[in-house]
């Protein structure tokens, strides 16, 4: 199984990959209209908004150490339970108080599940694979953010809000079910490792027993992983312009006045990063990690560009292009590479380093875009999200040396 990168069960994994991240992104587009509609104000309307990844950017440390030391399954088994029951408390709230908090078990659940989904594929596969392995878990992932809002928004504009949250419990009952069928349920390294050093009594004959100090260490909770924080800054620089438009795109192109058609962007942009993964799936493994950021940092530079730029379809849809090979394809090299950098036994704290950086730049992607929006000309708007390209520059001048040792 382990030599295979479509076993059965990889694929089931993918698949509650994608239902996990489906459930989400169908509620963030309608969750602060329908908090509006409930009677509650603009300022609680943007809490809300935001309510679940900073829930789940809080949370993340501490799933990551899990991820590490409890069985994936179970992990993801509790988160996709937390998600089902948020889910449940949209479609029941009678008041702002009851959608804030559902917004917190979301976000906890989501966190569970998002670092536990990505340490147990990767633990499933060869590590001369595991860039183009992560390359698929990507894929569903950015299918699930580009399908899920659209069915959405749909189910709302025909039957209402609460309908909407209802396919978002299916999704998230549906990680429940498959995860049922996944042989493999992601032990630690660790429950194998001392098996192989311990006698039937649970004392080791091969070595002497840990020192205390030892044990400590093994039972202290690690927030991050230092080796990975470069990467985590990176995905968020990457992460703030896509965020910023996927938030204000909409609203940008009624003030400016766009014939253009913004449903078609996010579709757009998910079927060009699921062919540049597919052609690409073999050349994850082998390039290194700069010959990615180089690339895909021009490709960020000429998408936000063609946004700046943008009159007409054809425009935008370049511009979705290009944004697919910057942000889409850098959230599977920088996962990918942060496993690599942590090592086997850390890969869940790995993945939950990575995390926080993606859940600041969906946080602060918003945020900037509120204020840049407030405070600027809407024409200075793509301009002034170009400093997150230097900035990308910054980082990897900075902590280049070691991701080029690696």
């Amino acid at each position: 199984m382990k030599s295979n990168i479509y076993s059965k069960d990889i694929l089931l994994v993918l698949a509650a990959s994608f239902f996990y991240m489906a459930s989400p992104m169908l509620v963030t587009p309608l969750i602060t209209g329908f908090t509006e509609s409930i009677s509650s104000s603009a300022a609680l309307m943007g809490i809300v908004g935001g309510m679940m990844n900073l829930c789940s950017l809080i949370c993340r440390p501490f799933a990551g150490n899990l991820a590490d030391k409890m069985s994936k399954y179970r992990v993801s088994l509790i988160g996709a339970i937390l998600m089902s029951a948020a889910c449940a408390g949209y479609i029941m709230a009678p008041n702002a108080v009851v959608v804030v908090v559902s917004r917190i078990v979301n976000g906890v659940g989501f966190a569970c599940c998002s670092v536990c989904m990505a340490t147990w594929m990767s633990n499933m596969l060869p590590k001369d694979k595991i860039g183009s392995g992560m390359g698929f878990y990507g894929t569903m992932n950015a299918l699930a953010m580009a399908v899920a809002p659209a069915i959405g928004v749909s189910a709302y504009q025909m039957f209402g809000y609460r309908v909407s949250f209802f396919i978002a419990l299916t999704f998230s009952v549906a990680i429940i079910i498959v995860i049922q069928f996944i042989r493999d349920k992601g032990k630690p390294e660790n429950v194998s490792k001392s098996m192989d050093d311990e006698g039937v009594s649970g004392v080791s004959y091969n070595r002497p027993a840990l020192s205390a100090k030892n044990r400590r260490r093994k039972r202290t909770i690690q927030l991050i992983d230092k080796k990975v924080v470069p990467i985590a800054l990176i995905i968020m620089l990457f992460a703030i312009p896509y965020c910023a438009t996927q938030s204000f795109l909409v609203t940008y192109a009624e003030v400016r006045n766009l014939d253009i058609t913004v449903s078609m962007f996010f579709p757009s942009y998910a079927v060009v990063l699921i062919v540049l993964r597919l052609s690409l799936r073999n050349l994850f493994d082998k390039l290194p990690f700069r010959t990615f950021l180089m690339a895909s940092s021009a490709s960020l530079l000429l998408a936000i560009i063609c946004l700046a730029e943008m009159r007409n379809n054809g425009m935008m849809l370049l511009a979705s292009f290009f944004l697919a090979g910057g942000y889409g394809i850098m959230s599977s090299v920088c996962q990918s590479t942060a496993i690599l950098l942590a090592g086997k036994e850390k890969r869940g704290l790995a993945n939950s380093t990575y995390y926080i950086g993606l859940d600041l730049g969906m946080a602060l992607g918003p945020m900037i875009g509120g204020v840049l929006y407030g405070q600027l000309d809407i024409a200075l708007f793509y301009p002034a999200l170009l400093m997150a390209v230097p900035l990308v520059g910054a980082v990897y001048a900075v902590a280049g040396k070691g991701l080029r040792e690696k």
